[in-house]
């Protein structure tokens, strides 16, 4: 091969090589300009998932600055000056402890520990399943604490393999969660007095189980007897003060007539026993007559915060992003709860209203404009009944209308609606009702009713407390044949008839009598001033998937300036969770003087406290 035949090739290729970078320059020219002739994309729509999300980062950005400058600030300038607590000035005051002290918690607000459970639960053996300050690591699990909590549906009781039981002692109800006291700060103050395990009491009880089911399984009311019995005794025959809360004013209101009634029904104690042990009870937020929202939470498994939620991010509790399904495993697990089922409004329409009358007529839920009187105690001789304390309203709310079906079956005149019958319930619910195969297996008994059912019950009717009993019996008849051989809500016409000595009636303060105890004292002591939760309008679900809740609160519907009606609840006076109608009536009006529900003249002294937010 010649030099010159080797520079040839090297020439060819180099031009090779130019040729080449002049081909990719104009590619990459081209390139950019596609790109730039390229129209911009669009910004991609904000979602309500987005603000969902957000909100929460912004929530814990703002939590994680909070506590990095609680950490950086000096400490003198994180003391903040207290003012001495109640027992501490009760203590200057040269007060003691001297009637032993029994505390009786309510609904959801009692510890909840592991026996025996299923393998999604190992480890947790004595733990705490709810309530106190260590039941949130079960939230790594959520099914698993669904299915422990859930009871038996037949019977109500455990479950074939699960035990969970009730924390005993005052560390039963002190915290529900870390920062989030129920019982600790009254137990503190008492101990200041004073007060200590000989002569103060927590009478821990499983609040899922109806009454005489904690009766049943665990000889909770027997064990409450005997140690109000010793604490009588040790603490020189001073007579036991009772402080029952919420669900457990009815619960300890059931006990009052069990300890008298003889075995094997009740305790045995006697007729005297209440008057010889108990010197008063002092009832905090009582539920005597139930509360609206225990409806909702059997009929759609809501409320109205969780209704709020499902409006600001409709997407999260209703997807079906890893088969969730949360408000239907919450409603299979609440019903099993007979608790609940206890709470439902008692007295019929006579005490919550009928189709166009209610007790609130006249009030609204503007409470900012309210004029609150000052904190007053009523006895028996005092005569409240003129005191008003509500104001006029633009539009009247129909309050004794607990559900109803579009906006306009809760403002309608009862002559425009159509009637809500208890025989079209009876009828229908056998000749309509089938099991819906293409789902599988039943989770809640709305997966039982045909679509016709479903539709039939809403249909722009309107419920009232009488015709509603008749609708979870339809909607929900297994839960209701087993919570109603253990409760009762009407209103007795004879207190003598024999069928009042059943224990389902006892813990409804309008079909049972208080002891003839004349010395004791009964007390009712609850907040004011809080929108209330008194009624509701629902909707059809939009959401027609298998095993879905067929029916939600209409959070879109509200009512004009200065009405009661917001995102589909009407809202009336209380302490937020018990309305003044259910706190307040026996101690004003039930029970005042010798009456046939109290025939022994017992006292009784109202407390009303308004609500002042912190500053």
């Amino acid at each position: 091969c010649t030099s010159v035949g080797y520079e040839s090739f090297e020439i060819d290729e180099k031009l090779d090589e130019k040729e080449e970078d002049v081909l990719s320059a104009n590619n990459f020219t081209l390139e950019i300009n596609k790109k730039r002739k390229q129209p911009k994309r669009q910004p991609k729509e904000w979602r309500c998932l987005d603000s969902c999300c957000w909100i929460i980062g912004y929530l814990c950005t703002t939590w994680w600055l909070l506590l990095f400058f609680y950490h950086c600030l000096p400490v003198t300038l994180l003391r903040v000056p207290e003012l001495p607590g109640p027992g501490v000035r009760l203590k200057r005051e040269g007060l003691t402890a001297l009637h032993p002290v029994v505390l009786v918690p309510g609904i959801v607000t009692g510890g909840l520990e592991l026996w025996e459970g299923r393998p999604c639960a190992d480890g947790l053996f004595r733990k705490r399943l709810w309530g106190g300050g260590s039941f949130t690591q079960i939230f790594r699990r959520p099914l698993c604490l669904l299915e422990h909590l859930s009871l038996h549906y037949e019977t109500g009781l455990d479950p074939q393999g699960i035990r969970v039981r009730a924390v005993p002692g005052l560390v039963g109800a002190d915290y529900f969660a870390p920062g989030y006291f129920v019982w600790a700060v009254l137990i503190e103050n008492l101990a200041k007095i004073g007060y200590e395990g000989k002569n103060l009491h927590m009478a821990a009880y499983d609040w899922r189980l109806s009454f005489q089911n904690t009766e049943i399984r665990d000889h909770a009311l027997a064990r409450l007897k005997s140690k109000i019995e010793l604490m009588y005794i040790s603490n020189g025959y001073k007579k036991v003060v009772a402080v029952p809360h919420s669900m457990g004013v009815i619960y300890f209101l059931h006990f009052l007539k069990w300890v008298e009634t003889p075995p094997p029904m009740g305790g045995g104690g006697g007729p005297g026993w209440c008057a010889k042990h108990i010197k008063a009870v002092m009832n905090i937020g009582p539920a005597f007559l139930g509360v609206p929202k225990a409806v909702s939470n059997l009929f759609s498994a809501e409320g109205k915060d969780v209704s709020y939620i499902r409006a600001m991010a409709p997407g999260v509790f209703d997807s079906e992003i890893l088969g969730l399904q949360t408000f239907e495993r919450v409603m299979r697990m609440a019903r099993t709860w007979d608790s609940i089922v206890s709470l439902l409004p008692k007295g019929g329409e006579v005490i919550w209203g009928n189709m166009d009358r209610s007790p609130e007529e006249g009030h609204v839920c503007d409470f900012s404009k309210k004029s609150h009187s000052k904190t007053s105690l009523t006895t028996n001789n005092v005569n409240n009944s003129d005191v008003k304390r509500g104001f006029l309203v633009k539009d009247l709310a129909n309050y004794g209308r607990i559900i109803s079906f579009g906006k306009p079956a809760s403002v309608l005149h009862s002559s425009k609606l159509p009637t809500a019958d208890s025989k079209e319930f009876s009828r229908t619910s056998t000749s309509e009702n089938f099991n819906n195969f293409s789902c599988g297996e039943a989770w809640t008994e709305y997966d039982e009713m045909s679509r016709q059912s479903i539709q039939n019950v809403a249909a722009d009717k309107a419920y009232t407390t009488t015709t509603l009993l008749d609708l979870l019996r339809f909607v929900a008849p297994k839960m209701m044949r087993r919570s109603e051989a253990h409760f009762s809500h009407g209103i007795a016409e004879n207190l003598d008839d024999p069928k009042y000595n059943h224990y389902k009636y006892w813990s409804n303060p309008l079909e049972t009598k208080l002891s003839d105890a004349p010395d004791m004292e009964i007390y009712c002591m609850y907040g004011v001033g809080i929108p209330t939760e008194r009624s509701y309008v629902y909707k059809l679900s939009p959401n027609s998937r298998c095993k879905s809740i067929p029916y939600q609160i209409d959070n879109s519907v509200h009512g004009e300036d200065g009405s009661c009606l917001k995102g589909g609840v009407y809202f009336a006076d209380g302490d937020e969770s018990v309305p003044v109608l259910s706190a307040g009536f026996m101690c004003a009006k039930g029970w005042r003087g010798r009456t046939r529900f109290n025939p022994s003249g017992i006292a009784t002294y109202i407390r009303e406290y308004r609500h002042k937010p912190p500053t």
